[in-house]
């Protein structure tokens, strides 16, 4: 899972979206058949709980940039649907999307999978349901009923999709009226970031919540929670990592060497600081790995 320090994108993508034209193209030196932009623009996901994100981006950056000849901007940002509208404005070529964003995306913005990440010692990636460890009364989804829950966001696998499906594959719950106020939560609250539902739940804003199983690692790390705050009462099946997505509509050219740069990236503090593993790696993404996430939004009728 990537972690990043936020810097808001909203103002910036705004910024961008009301300024006028395109990016400027210049042919490449090395391939007269195409023209490539000046410069691409890569958005990024944020989260708080990594104090290194900044220096290891701003080193991917660069070798991104001397890998290409061409300029790179890095913006780090939180929230999908702004990037997704940038991508679809012509304003960003590569953007790290959830799988529920990947499946928005490809409806907006026309682009296609570029890379995900593998790790063979990294945690399942996977979503889990966390209560605070002294709840005795919370051991199972089914004491949840008529508790308050927490939700990440409407647009996130891991934080909405993956466990309201597991929430009514189990129960047997209606998927219209699962958010509504006593039908089977007391009440239902988006909290916006995982982080943030998790510290609900230990500061008892929330009764449980649904998370990524590696965010209650990367709290306990950054000294925000204690292992023993919380526990596990379920768990989602694995879900697929998250992707970078580029504009279809790019020359292919450059679409092939920003995969290869990615590809070929091998520095192990920059996937020991993101993935908690040296050996990650950027592998291809293919569409039909995400194939399970498109059918679950469609069974949850969340298409839009």
């Amino acid at each position: 899972m990537k972690v990043f320090k936020p810097i808001f994108l909203v103002g910036l993508i705004v910024s961008i979206l009301v300024g006028c034209g395109s990016n400027e193209t210049a042919t490449n030196s090395n391939d007269v058949e195409s023209e490539w932009p000046d410069k691409i623009t890569i958005v990024q996901m944020p989260d708080e709980s990594n104090p290194n994100a900044g220096s290891k981006n701003e080193e991917f950056r660069i070798a991104m940039e001397e890998y290409l000849g061409i300029e790179v901007e890095e913006l780090e940002g939180g929230d999908y649907s702004v990037g997704l509208e940038a991508m679809k404005a012509e304003k960003l070529e590569v953007m790290l999307v959830s799988p529920m964003s990947y499946y928005q995306a490809k409806k907006m913005a026309d682009v296609e999978p570029l890379v995900t990440t593998e790790s063979m010692g990294a945690k399942p990636y996977k979503s889990v349901f966390v209560t605070k460890s002294t709840r005795d009364d919370i051991n199972s989804l089914e004491d949840l009923e008529g508790k308050t829950f927490a939700f990440v966001d409407p647009a996130s696998s891991s934080g909405y999709v993956y466990p309201k499906a597991k929430i009514l594959h189990s129960l047997g719950l209606d998927t219209d009226q699962l958010e509504n106020p006593d039908y089977f939560f007391k009440t239902v609250a988006f909290s916006g970031k995982h982080d943030a539902s998790l510290m609900g739940v230990v500061k008892g804003d929330y009764d449980a919540a649904t998370v990524a199983l590696q965010v209650i690692d990367s709290l306990v790390q950054a000294d925000l929670i204690k292992e023993d705050d919380v526990k596990i009462i379920d768990e989602t099946a694995e879900i697929a990592n998250a992707l970078y997505v580029i504009r279809r509509d790019i020359p292919q050219d450059l679409k092939d060497k920003i995969k290869e740069f990615y590809l070929q990236y091998r520095d192990e503090d920059y996937f020991e600081s993101f993935y908690q593993d040296p050996s990650a790696r950027f592998v291809e993404a293919k569409d039909a790995d995400y194939a399970e996430i498109e059918e679950m939004i469609k069974l949850l009728k969340i298409e839009e």
